[in-house]
């Protein structure tokens, strides 16, 4: 599986934050299918950019490109690839010991095992850490250590599996040369290339509002969103102090746009709303971000009351206006169909000022 391709990349800026480029296996069973005849998906990743992915149902059985960066490769660059996806399809965890194992044999059900490996860059380019992982049916099961190369399993199942990985140390230390070596050969690679993309910085937009939940608590939530790349830090400060435990998160969800967005809400005793501040920490920033919720003012709101009322009342006056011209007939225009004795000229009029 190893992309022993050497690529000479010398930085020349300092890249803000970590970088990763990550591959993602799948292998599907289902009844109809057969041990013998599954699904097979790959998606690569960097950072959060996808930009190849391969599906054995695909008529074509070709790598597709997933990035614009990707289109400027050579062609050894996807000969290298298709090596590479041939040996990820041979994978080294037998589903049918798996089945066999976890007594699933002759359930009939969809199975999945899946496999991610990849690595990890600082800011300037230098090599941070690898992962290899092993899940069956949206379980973790097998990982190896970085540190030990040691596997390390989750259940009974997987501890014999790490019992025979462990008696030959030889696939680990190859693992370790391509994660730390290759790897990263080819992340900084693909970072150069897709700089406009994976380096660019969007400063995320941040709004916080209030939600009463009863006559005594209210909620505000702090939500940021329109930024890149992921990583951001949205905290509650209570009078200056952190308010971790009592913050409730989401998970950074992609905008479907190419940026992402994140809240964070705190409750909190009705009229406490002053005491609480969100703090926003982005890489698009140029310093932290500090907002509270701010009660709108009497008048502002006096205001936009008086200009719907405004609004709404020429609206209504409107509308009577054009009514009574309807039904007073001649006013606003005749609009009546001419009668057969019409000449033709007379007809093409009063179609004219129909339309």
């Amino acid at each position: 599986m190893l992309l022993f391709f050497l690529v000479s990349l010398a930085l020349t800026e300092t890249w803000a934050g970590s970088h990763s480029m990550r591959y993602i296996d799948t292998v599907v069973t289902a009844p109809r299918l057969g041990l013998e005849e599954r699904w097979f998906t790959l998606v690569g990743y960097v950072d959060d950019q996808q930009f190849v992915r391969f599906h054995s149902n695909n008529a074509s059985q070709s790598t597709e490109i997933g990035a614009p960066w990707i289109e400027l490769e050579t062609p050894d660059y996807w000969e290298r690839e298709k090596r590479h996806l041939k040996d990820s399809q041979n994978c080294p965890m037998s589903l049918q010991n798996l089945h066999f194992n976890y007594n699933q044999s002759h359930d009939g059900g969809v199975h999945t095992l899946q496999r991610m490996y990849g690595c990890e860059v600082f800011g300037n380019g230098s090599f941070s850490t690898f992962f290899l992982l092993y899940g069956y049916d949206g379980q973790d099961k097998l990982s190896l250590d970085p540190e030990t190369l040691n596997w390390i399993a989750s259940d009974s199942v997987a501890l014999s599996i790490k019992l025979k990985l462990d008696a030959d140390r030889s696939p680990a230390e190859r693992w370790k040369v391509h994660l730390t070596v290759t790897c990263v050969q080819w992340l900084l690679r693909h970072l150069e290339k897709g700089k406009e993309t994976l380096l660019r910085t969007d400063p995320p937009s941040v709004q916080v509002t209030r939600h009463i939940t009863s006559d005594s608590e209210v909620i505000l939530k702090c939500r940021a969103w329109g930024f890149y790349p992921a990583e951001i830090s949205l905290i509650w400060l209570r009078n200056g102090e952190e308010q971790i435990q009592d913050t409730a998160y989401i998970d950074t969800r992609p905008g479907g746009d190419g940026t992402f967005q994140k809240w964070a809400a705190v409750e909190m005793p009705f009229g406490n709303e002053e005491k609480y501040t969100c703090r926003v920490q982005h890489e698009g920033l140029p310093e932290p971000l500090f907002l509270k919720w701010e009660l709108q003012s009497p008048f502002t709101g006096y205001m936009i009351g008086i200009m719907a009322f405004v609004l709404l009342l020429t609206s209504v006056i409107a509308g009577i206006v054009i009514w009574k011209k309807c039904i007073s007939g001649g006013k606003g225009g005749n609009y009546a169909l001419t009668s057969g004795s019409d000449s033709a000229q007379g007809s093409d009029v009063s179609i004219t000022e129909r339309a």
